[in-house]
């Protein structure tokens, strides 16, 4: 497999332009928000340029408007490959949970067990353990001492009271990429549904949601290069379980039964930008377009191998560290590049110290409490993440290497 070209790949970016001061950073807190592409920046800036007005009206501005809207969701069904019926737009992916959970809680399904996870983050677990008190039960699927999920110890807890299992296709804290076709697999056993969290998984390699069968499937579009909205994927078949979520003359729209409000207009033009950057890509690196079934599975490989490169060299350097405690495995297989730690010294400090170095990295629990509680972290103080993607330099690690070197 050749290499990724970093340099074709970061001239696709804004934020890695001459004379933007961001390219004089080594930034590794992607796992809150990934640099936006530069289609995703044009197509955003020229909706609010040319047709900043209520799309599908009767008027030449109002009708492309919705023509672009409408493309940007062919591109993303597209390149998720999925149909465009069983694709879901809202405000963020911790919302679009929620009302996932409020369809669960008005439907009619008569099962009643939950399996949640905590080694989620809260918005994949939370909402379901909220229905506690509302008929449902919850079971809880427990990490391991080393933050890890166990399948022997899911089957424990599966059988045919089951209603649905939540889980994460990637821990956002040990990085742990967990077997999602087994887990949708066993689920369907017992006639159960399952709900994956993407959100840690998506930046890594764009996933082609069928081939883990889920019954939902969440990311963040901000994390995969594109605008601030939650994306999400929901199976004909739960669709029709679960109750409409949205005004009831609209419930017999497939895309609008779990949207209550419509997102915003602009930032779902500007959805079809991620598209069009991978297909970038795989005419830079495959001459060829996004149109060939392998070509997004030979890029996601590309940007696999580029993250595990780059993240070698940090593992191996964490490791000689004796005061530092890694959350999660040394090894890069079976990992993404989110690399979480505890030190002798405040995160804060940390963080506050690197930055003077023109490094950014993450600090606090974002948002998976349950599971640095279960892995006796100190809640008040938190971690310090590491998280990159496969725009990220070798010598940006460098940098981040050097400057932990100076400051542990």
């Amino acid at each position: 497999m050749k290499d990724l070209d970093l340099n074709f790949v970061r001239s696709q970016f804004y934020a890695f332009d001459a004379d933007n001061a961001l390219c004089q950073k080594a930034f590794f807190e992607n796992a809150g928000g990934s640099f936006p592409c530069k289609f995703v920046v044009d197509k955003l800036t020229k909706f609010y340029e040319t047709t900043k007005v209520q799309p599908y009206g009767h008027f030449n501005g109002s009708i492309e408007a919705g023509e672009e809207m409408d493309k940007s969701i062919e591109k993303l069904a597209k390149l998720l490959r999925i149909p465009t019926n069983n694709l879901h737009v809202g405000p963020s992916t911790s919302q679009n949970t929620y009302v996932l959970a409020n369809a669960l809680r008005l439907s009619k399904i008569k099962k009643k067990v939950i399996i949640v996870s905590n080694q989620d983050h809260e918005s994949n677990t939370g909402v379901w353990r909220n229905l506690a008190g509302q008929g449902f039960e919850i079971r809880e699927w427990r990490v391991r001492s080393n933050g890890s999920l166990y399948l022997d110890d899911l089957k424990n807890l599966i059988d045919s009271t089951v209603c649905m299992i939540a889980f994460p296709h990637v821990s956002n804290i040990i990085g742990q990429v967990n077997p999602v076709k087994e887990i949708c697999t066993l689920a369907k056993e017992v006639g159960a549904f399952t709900c994956v969290d993407g959100v840690s998984y998506a930046p890594h390699g764009i996933p082609q949601i069928n081939d883990f069968n889920p019954d939902i499937y969440l990311f963040s579009s901000y994390k995969t290069f594109g605008p601030h909205l939650g994306v999400m994927y929901v199976s004909d078949e739960l669709a029709l379980e679960l109750e409409s979520q949205c005004h009831y003359f609209n419930k017999e729209y497939p895309n609008k039964r779990f949207t209550p409000a419509g997102p915003d207009h602009a930032q779902v033009s500007a959805l079809g930008g991620i598209y069009d950057y991978y297909e970038a890509v795989s005419n830079h690196h495959l001459s060829r377009e996004l149109s060939f079934d392998s070509s997004i599975n030979e890029i996601n490989g590309l940007i696999a191998k580029q993250e595990k490169k780059t993240l070698k060299p940090l593992l191996d350097f964490l490791k000689t560290k004796r005061d530092v405690r890694l959350l999660g495995s040394y090894e890069t297989e079976d990992r993404v590049p989110t690399v979480a730690i505890v030190t002798k010294k405040s995160n804060v400090a940390l963080a506050k110290q690197l930055n003077e170095l023109d490094i950014s990295v993450g600090v606090g629990d974002f948002y998976a409490v349950r599971l640095l509680e279960a892995l006796d972290v100190d809640i008040n103080e938190g971690v310090t993440r590491l998280s990159f993607v496969h725009y990220t330099s070798g010598s940006d690690v460098e940098k981040l290497i050097s400057g932990l070197d100076r400051y542990l």
